[in-house]
């Protein structure tokens, strides 16, 4: 006479489930990241404000798949957002609660950031035209530029120590997020001009 089978614990049975579940996971490579999200990662990790690098170009992971297309992307951000406090700084003109010290000192910031916007845009043009043969000299003109325009920024930001008033807090703040991402684009350009033509992706 056969002995009767004991009873089926579910709890016994979830748990080799998810023992063999655990086990399955830990053999398969994980696909989860994207190789270009791991670019951006591993590109953004020395950078200066490695996080804010990270969050600025994750919208750029799908486009931004060699180090010159990371570098243009960063320069696209800093672009986009010297031109969105542009706008703002020039609304803020207009408010009455604006001393007069203010308004000449955003003036000035105005002025500033649209040197800034001129060169981010020459940058931006000379990345997108990289040759083997005269790489060297783009990547140079490249980093001039970005860097005048971080010296803007910068500037800007300095205008704004001696004032005190309603337009200071808010704008030494966007002002210097636009000064960070200009930053990690200026690192990220550096980060380009210090390899070969052929090894940033380009033709």
């Amino acid at each position: 006479m056969a002995s009767p089978k004991p009873p089926t614990n579910p709890f016994f049975l979830l748990t080799i489930f998810l023992s063999l579940l655990s086990l399955s996971s830990e053999t398969q490579p994980a696909t989860g990241r994207k190789p270009d999200s791991d670019l951006i990662r591993l590109s953004c990790v020395h950078a200066r404000y490695p996080n804010l690098c990270i969050n600025s170009l994750s919208a750029y992971a799908g486009s931004a798949q060699t180090p010159n297309g990371l570098a243009q992307a960063a320069v696209s951000v800093s672009l986009s957002r010297a031109q969105n406090v542009t706008i703002f700084l020039s609304r803020f003109l207009n408010a009455e609660t604006v001393s007069k010290r203010e308004r000449s000192t955003l003036r000035d910031c105005v002025e500033q950031l649209s040197d800034s916007i001129d060169e981010l845009r020459k940058t931006l043009s000379e990345l997108r035209h990289l040759r083997s043969g005269t790489f060297r000299w783009q990547m140079s003109n490249a980093e001039t530029w970005v860097s005048a325009a971080l010296t803007n920024d910068d500037t800007c930001a300095d205008g704004f120590k001696s004032v005190n008033g309603s337009a200071k807090m808010a704008v030494r703040r966007k002002i210097s997020n636009v000064a960070r991402v200009t930053s990690n684009a200026l690192y990220l350009v550096n980060r380009l001009a210090s390899t070969r033509g052929s090894a940033a992706g380009d033709p």
